[in-house]
């Protein structure tokens, strides 16, 4: 372990690339996303931030890809930044236990998502993000392009068409929750700006910029405050124990810090008060998070003793 000084990002990404490219296993690509299914499993990228919007990078860091399940940070924070506590009225706080598609607890729980980062409860907050918005994925677009200084960001039409033509499961979701009375705007509606929203493509670089308001307490970067204190607090503690599916205990237990995979093979992390990190490796394990990502950020934390614990 050593002290971490910002001159050493650099030379510690070039280390865990090269570990990294010696792992025969990188696990295999989303084949239920047929537009996912191609991806290189051996591709790999590594971006880390400072509050100052410094970014260290290595391998396919400026290389765009399909964000997924990362996006759900960003939505959860525009939403929780306009309505409060309310949101929790409606969407859980706990581990779920399931993996990030199941049905099971919602019915015996009457309606109301486990947390912001499984399917069901993504989909309650895009739902009233969109209420306040008229346009939960185009505010989202424009606050990840603000946020990164790209203004290049996109969505990506084949990616949303393949996820809507094989979305019949999140659909289940939505109804299900309607029947609850949990959503509140019509369901193609919904998808259509669900799937948009998973669709976005950021390179490692993007995602670790836009990502740096968690790790400046709730701070913009142009100054403004997104979040409260307490309300940045929340969204990370939120990552830390839901953020890469049903298995976040074992994330937390390797890796130490608050992060949300996404099943196009990245992962975001946040060092409060320090950096940002997003790595990017398509190949998947059997719960959905990039097997290289994974591998990377407990490198990261081990090689540098940075971590909230």
């Amino acid at each position: 372990m050593m002290t971490l000084m910002s001159s050493q990002f650099q030379p510690v990404l070039e280390r865990i690339a090269a570990e990294i490219e010696r792992t025969p296993d990188r696990g295999r690509p989303a084949d239920y996303i047929p537009a996912l299914a191609a991806c290189d499993p051996r591709t790999f990228g590594m971006a880390v931030a400072e509050l100052d919007g410094t970014v260290y990078g290595v391998g396919d860091w400026r290389e765009p890809f399909s964000t997924q399940s990362i996006t759900k940070v960003f939505t959860l924070a525009l939403d929780l930044a306009r309505e409060g506590d309310e949101l929790w009225e409606h969407v859980g706080r706990e581990p779920s236990g399931n993996p990030f598609n199941s049905l099971v607890q919602l019915e015996y729980e009457n309606g109301i998502p486990r947390n912001p980062f499984i399917n069901a409860g993504a989909l309650v907050v895009t739902d009233r993000l969109h209420s306040r918005t008229g346009d939960a994925a185009g505010e989202l677009l424009s606050f990840l392009r603000e946020e990164s200084g790209n203004p290049a960001l996109a969505f990506d039409k084949e990616v949303a068409a393949s996820e809507a033509a094989h979305g019949d499961r999140n659909a289940a979701l939505a109804h299900f929750m309607a029947a609850y009375g949990n959503i509140d705007n019509d369901i193609p509606v919904l998808l259509d700006q669900y799937f948009r929203q998973c669709s976005i493509r950021a390179s490692c670089a993007d995602l670790a910029l836009a990502t740096t308001f968690l790790a400046r307490h709730g701070i913009r970067a142009d100054g403004t405050r997104l979040l409260t204190l307490s309300q940045a607090k929340q969204i990370n503690a939120i990552m830390l124990t839901c953020g890469t599916y049903d298995a976040a205990g074992d994330f937390a237990y390797r890796v130490g810090l608050p992060g949300k995979s996404g099943v196009g093979g990245g992962i975001i992390a946040v060092v409060p008060g320090r950096c940002t990190l997003c790595v990017w490796s398509p190949g998947l394990d059997e719960r959905g998070n990039s097997v290289a990502g994974v591998a990377a950020l407990d490198r990261f934390t081990t090689l540098t003793g940075v971590s909230v614990f």
